[in-house]
């Protein structure tokens, strides 16, 4: 849509701090999303990184609606055109943000990569059905059509949750999970799985503080235009602080060792715990040792490279095990 001089001088001044504030979160974002790339190639040899890949998609995301944004409103106000596509690249970018946001905290509340190595086809169906109808409510409210508000708040009941569900469920799993181990003895197994209960308990307050903020946008009756760019650099600083929390709590990393030993097993909607049995066997046994129902050999030597004198933790195969 191209403007004529006297339209331009009419744009409001309220919006003239916008093309700079768009300008220098654009840099941040880009930086972060270059940043997360980069640590996610650098250590993708010490751990699963599926989940890392897939948080990438978000900060890639909201830099290409800042950057769209920031073309948007600089070529309003300094070459007299505001481009109508562009506009439209902005406002599909944002709904996308915040869906992929919200795919991410699902993955993570069902302990993808953390607690299982993938989701049932149950939770997979699940998760895009809620993925789509989070879309679509979004870009009814967005586009101010009637009752689309009340949809959207309704949407956001349930994603949450869903969310705090999933959340609360792993906790439970995990707090039982340490509890055998400190029956069994195990200790070789508790700073892994204490890590993941850290890693669950810090999201859990995170997804606190993005209830409160997404609801209080949500119904947000200030619309006034002096304060328009207040809001948008509190909202913006408020998504980056949130999302680089989330995204340093479940970074790619050298976590503890035995990070990813000790699946959940779920059958019709229930996560058990497998049993946890531990065997005393010297290495040369151990090497000769085979069967499809135990697998896994952890050494609890406390002198790394050495296998004398310690204890090697076996762990049932979670297929071979029947609920």
């Amino acid at each position: 849509m191209k403007m004529d001089g006297a339209y331009s001088d009419g744009v409001d001044g309220a919006y003239k701090p916008l093309p700079l504030l768009y300008f220098t979160f654009m840099l941040i974002w880009v930086f972060s999303a270059i940043s997360w790339t980069f640590n996610t190639y650098r250590n993708r040899h010490l751990q699963p990184n599926k989940l890392q890949w897939t948080l990438a998609s978000v900060p890639l995301i909201k830099a290409l609606q800042l950057t769209l944004s920031f073309l948007f409103w600089y070529s309003c106000f300094y070459s007299n055109t505001c481009s109508l596509w562009m506009s439209f690249g902005v406002y599909i970018t944002g709904v996308l943000f915040q869906t992929a946001s919200f795919v991410s905290f699902f993955l993570i509340s069902h302990g993808y990569c953390i607690t299982c190595h993938r989701l049932s086809l149950s939770e997979r169906r699940t998760l895009a059905a809620l993925g789509c109808v989070f879309y679509l409510n979004l870009v009814g409210y967005r586009a101010s059509i009637p009752y689309f508000s009340v949809l959207l708040l309704l949407n956001y009941f349930i994603v949450f949750y869903v969310i705090f569900h999933h959340v609360s469920q792993n906790l439970i799993l995990l707090r039982d999970q340490l509890t055998i181990i400190e029956d069994e003895d195990v200790q070789a197994m508790h700073e892994a799985v204490y890590t993941k209960y850290v890693m669950f308990k810090k999201f859990q307050g995170a997804m606190h503080i993005v209830a409160i903020l997404e609801l209080a946008i949500l119904i947000n009756m200030d619309h006034s235009l002096e304060t328009y760019w207040i809001r948008l650099l509190i909202r913006e600083w408020a998504q980056f602080f949130i999302f680089m929390y989330i995204g340093w709590i479940f970074r790619s990393q050298q976590l503890a060792p035995r990070f990813s030993v000790m699946p959940s097993l779920k059958a019709k909607g229930a996560i058990t715990v497998p049993p946890i049995y531990s065997i005393e066997m010297d290495a040369k046994t151990f090497k000769d040792f085979s069967s499809h129902e135990w697998h896994i050999g952890v050494p609890t030597s406390p002198n790394k490279g050495s296998l004398k004198d310690s204890v090697l933790v076996v762990i049932q195969h979670p297929h071979a095990y029947r609920v």
